[in-house]
């Protein structure tokens, strides 16, 4: 294998596949990346069993071959180099060299016959979504997955591919995300669920970063879908995960409908009334008090140990008074991914659970179980 590149697209490909790679000491191979030259590509490849990564590197080939070397070192070896600098890369059976100016290195390898194969999807049919959309609506719900591998299915995110689109939905019992996008192409028909690892959607969220979505041509990405796999590929890169087995709570239930107080408030206004009170939440609960008043919201907590605060907010509320206790953290997250002036909050009672929404749009919905007293 011998191939010319420059130093900006192999710190890039490698920034992007090496994330992955760890000390497995079981496995010493998958601390490394697969480089191969094929087909007229030059190609980064990683895995780490449970994600796969491909990424192609614009370049000169001169030798078509592939060589797995220490992800660790050929990154930061990479990142030393300087910007623009053309970069040659060869390899034979024992390492690979390269060379840059008037740097030269040798780095120790394994050829590639040992390294782990990356499972494969037909790619017949695949949906197609605006990229910006697709990050914005992952962004909105990850923060809900719940941690805890008790209940694997809600470690990960829900994909709901139906008629309307694309629902994302994540949980971990005390609150709820989900939001509504568009699907580009309606080639398939069939509606399907698909569980999605919390960490392979942040894998790829931190991918897409090294990508300019606002200018790249190219503003779609597609997603293949197998039994137990789904693969994203976007631009020179593609990611394939396993996909979490399991039955996907059915949380249209706890969706209230039929709210009995209803409050239309500032955004910004009630953030800043939430961290005001939070200082004065109780350690270990982080609850704070909202009341629904004929013509504001007041926003209070007490702590026998540091105090109390209240806050009165002028704001639009139709329906009955009600008052219900939440924990401050998980409002604080709905509200930072609500891009909306005005945000609506609507509850039955403070032992159901409170939802809160755009004005205006129903696309994104937040709910938070109450602190029951």
């Amino acid at each position: 294998m011998r191939f010319i590149s420059l130093q900006e697209n192999l710190k890039k490909g490698l920034n992007i596949t090496g994330h992955i790679t760890s000390k497995n000491i079981n496995l010493p191979i998958l601390n490394n990346i697969l480089i191969k030259t094929t087909n007229g590509d030059i190609e980064f490849v990683s895995t780490n069993l449970e994600i796969g990564i491909n990424y192609k590197v614009r370049g000169k080939i001169e030798e078509e071959g592939e060589f797995t070397v220490d992800s660790k070192i050929i990154n930061e070896y990479i990142n030393i180099l300087g910007f623009g600098e053309k970069v040659l890369i060869e390899s034979d059976d024992k390492e690979m060299k390269v060379e840059a100016g008037n740097y030269k290195t040798k780095i120790k390898g394994e050829q590639s016959t040992d390294f782990p194969l990356i499972p494969t999807i037909e790619k017949d049919e695949f949906y197609s979504l605006n990229i910006n959309d697709f990050k914005k609506a992952l962004s909105n719900v990850i923060f809900s997955v719940s941690n805890n591998e008790n209940r694997l299915e809600l470690t990960g995110v829900l994909f709901n591919f139906n008629k309307e689109g694309l629902s994302f939905a994540a949980t971990d019992s005390y609150r709820l995300a989900e939001k509504n996008i568009k699907i580009l192409n309606n080639d398939i028909e069939e509606d399907g669920n698909y569980i999605v690892p919390a960490k392979t959607i942040q894998e790829l969220l931190r991918i897409l970063n090294y990508f300019d979505t606002n200018k790249d041509d190219d503003n779609e990405i597609k997603i293949y879908l197998s039994e137990n796999q789904i693969l994203f590929v976007y631009d020179s890169f593609s990611l394939i995960s396993r996909l979490i087995n399991g039955n996907y709570p059915d949380y249209k239930q706890i969706i209230p409908v039929n709210n009995t107080t209803k409050a239309v408030v500032k955004k910004d206004e009630l953030l800043r009334a939430v961290k005001a009170a939070s200082l004065f939440s109780k350690n270990g609960i982080n609850d704070i008090l909202l009341q629904f008043n004929k013509n504001n919201l007041i926003i209070s907590s007490y702590s026998g140990s540091t105090g109390e605060s209240k806050i009165n907010i002028n704001c639009i509320i139709e329906g009955e008074i009600n008052d219900i206790t939440i924990n401050y953290r998980y409002l604080i997250d709905g509200l930072n991914n609500i891009d909306s002036e005005n945000i609506i909050i609507e509850m039955s009672n403070n032992n159901s659970p409170c939802l809160i929404k755009k004005e205006n749009n129903e696309d994104y919905v937040y709910i938070i179980m109450p602190i029951r007293q």
